[in-house]
C-alpha cells in the first residue's frame, strides 16, 4: 500500500470507531435499543480483508457485529445508523436493529443473530456463483467461538469437496461471550482446525491493518483464481464487553492494557506520522473532521427519520402482504 492507500484506511477505520463510539452513546440515552455488540479494537480486521478484495462485487456476510462490514462494503452510515435507531429510513426498513443490518445493492448478505447461521449461506452463495460462472468471491466472516458449531464442519467440507469460492475470515478476539477460547475449544490457533478438510490456511496478526491486507490479498487471489476456499485467521481484540449487557468483569485489565497498546488505528497512525507522511496536527483535523460528520448529518438523519407507521407491522414479513412484491418491482 502506498501513503495515500494508508491514509485512507486509517480515516476509514478512525471513522468506524467513531460511528461505534457514538453508537455506545446514543444506547445509553437510549436511542438504540435491542442488542448492540460494537466493534472497536477489530477495525483493521473488516478493512484490511476487504480492501483487498472488491467491497460491493463480492459477497459477504458475517455475525452479529456487523455495522462496520456493511459500512465498508458500501452501504450508507446514514441508513445503518437510522436502522440502529429503529427508523423507516434505516438498511431494513428499522426492522431488523442491529443484528439485521443489510444492503443487498451492495451485496452486503446480511449480518446474522443466530451463531454459525452465516456458514451455510456463504457456501450457498459462492455455489450460486460457480454455477453462474461470475467472478465474485463470497467472504464470510465468523467469531472464533462460532467454529465450534456443527454448521462450521458440515460447510467447511462441503466448501472443499465442491471447490467453491469462499473465503473464511475468523476474526479471533480469544472470547466467546465472556468464554475464553482456551476454555471452551480444544485446538487455540483456529486456522489449524481446517487441515482436516485440506483447506489452506493462515494465521495473522488481526490488529495490523498492512499484515492483514497482504494476507488478504493472498487468499483473495486464491479463491478467486478458482482454487477453492481459503481460511484466514485474525488474531484481535475488542475492547468493549461482547454486548452492551456485558459488564466485561471477566477480563484481566492487564490483559485489556496490553492489547490497548496494539490499538490497530494508533499503530498505522504513528507509523504515519514516523515516516513523515502525516503529522499529528493532520491525524486531530482528521479526528475533528470525522466527528463533525457523524454528529451532524449521521446522527442528525437517525433522529430526523419518521419512526415505521403501526400500520404496516406486518409488511415484509412474508412476501406475499409485501405490495412491491406483488407489482413486480422485486
Amino acid at each position: 500500500m502506498n501513503a495515500a492507500d494508508k491514509k485512507r484506511l486509517l480515516r476509514e477505520m478512525l471513522f468506524a470507531r467513531r460511528f461505534e463510539e457514538r453508537c455506545y452513546e446514543a444506547y445509553v440515552e437510549r436511542k438504540i435499543g435491542g442488542f448492540l455488540h460494537l466493534y472497536p479494537g477489530q477495525e483493521a480486521c473488516a478493512f484490511g480483508v476487504l480492501d483487498a478484495a472488491r467491497p460491493g462485487h463480492d459477497y459477504v456476510i458475517t455475525g452479529y457485529r456487523d455495522h462496520v462490514h456493511a459500512i465498508k462494503c458500501g452501504a450508507d452510515p446514514k441508513e445503518v445508523m437510522a436502522e440502529l435507531f429503529g427508523k423507516e429510513t434505516g438498511s431494513s426498513k428499522g426492522r431488523g436493529g442491529s443484528m439485521h443490518i443489510f444492503d443487498t445493492k451492495h451485496h452486503f448478505m446480511g449480518g446474522y443473530a443466530l451463531v454459525g447461521g452465516p456458514f451455510p449461506l456463504a457456501v450457498g452463495m459462492a455455489k450460486g456463483i460457480k454455477l453462474k460462472g461470475g467472478d465474485e468471491i463470497s467472504i464470510c466472516f465468523l467469531g472464533d467461538a462460532a467454529n465450534n458449531q456443527g454448521t462450521f464442519h458440515e460447510t467447511l467440507n462441503m466448501a472443499a469437496l465442491w471447490e467453491l469460492p469462499v473465503l473464511f475470515v475468523c476474526e479471533n478476539n480469544l472470547y466467546g461471550i465472556g468464554t475464553r477460547i482456551d476454555r471452551s475449544t480444544a485446538v487455540v490457533d483456529q486456522y489449524k482446525r481446517v487441515c482436516g478438510y485440506n483447506i489452506p490456511a493462515a494465521q495473522v496478526d488481526g490488529q495490523d491493518i498492512e499484515k492483514v491486507h497482504a494476507a488478504a490479498k493472498i487468499a483473495v487471489e486464491h479463491v478467486r483464481s478458482g482454487k477453492g476456499p481459503y481460511f484466514l485467521e485474525l488474531m484481535t481484540y475488542r475492547y468493549r464487553g461482547h454486548s452492551m449487557s456485558d459488564s466485561n468483569a471477566y477480563r484481566a485489565k492487564e490483559e485489556e492494557r496490553m492489547w490497548s497498546k496494539r490499538d490497530p488505528i494508533i499503530m498505522l497512525r504513528d507509523r504515519l506520522i514516523k515516516a513523515g507522511e502525516m503529522s499529528a496536527d493532520d491525524y486531530k483535523k482528521m479526528d475533528d473532521d470525522v466527528l463533525d460528520h457523524i454528529e451532524n448529518e449521521i446522527i442528525k438523519f437517525a433522529e430526523e427519520s419518521p419512526e415505521p407507521k403501526v400500520e404496516e407491522l406486518e409488511r415484509y414479513v412474508l412476501a406475499d402482504n409485501d405490495p412491491w412484491v406483488k407489482g413486480g418491482a422485486h
